[in-house]
């Protein structure tokens, strides 16, 4: 999540842009730049909570899934326009790209989950 962050508030900002659906912009008052810099925010202060706040990892566990579900209009928007980004420069490529959002909400998820039962938490 930190990484992500960081990537989209400098080095991969222009190709996250690409992303926004232009629906967005239209409905709320912010550009598709402020969007990119919202959710890189968002991933950072999420990637941070989850290592800094231990007790509350299966709540944290559980915004992070909730953010892959809110960007998932973005990866359906670049693949249905086919607007290439940074590593998603084919139609096949972005198409792909859809079915990792699942295995990442899911991931987010198992990875916070509590320990299983009969073994020692600190």
């Amino acid at each position: 999540m930190t990484a992500a962050g960081l990537s989209h508030l400098f080095w991969a900002r222009r190709g996250y842009r690409i992303v926004v659906p232009d629906w967005v912009v239209d409905h709320a008052p912010i550009d598709k730049d402020g969007v990119v810099v919202a959710s890189g925010a968002a991933e950072l202060m999420l990637g941070a909570a989850v290592v800094g706040l231990p007790k509350e990892r299966h709540r944290i566990g559980a915004l992070i899934a909730l953010f892959f579900v809110a960007v998932f209009p973005g990866n359906v928007h670049q693949w249905r326009t086919g607007r290439p980004a940074p590593m998603l420069r084919s139609d096949r490529a972005r198409f792909i790209r859809l079915f990792l959002q699942p295995v990442l909400v899911a991931w987010a998820l198992w990875s916070t989950a509590p320990a299983a039962s009969g073994t020692r938490r600190r």
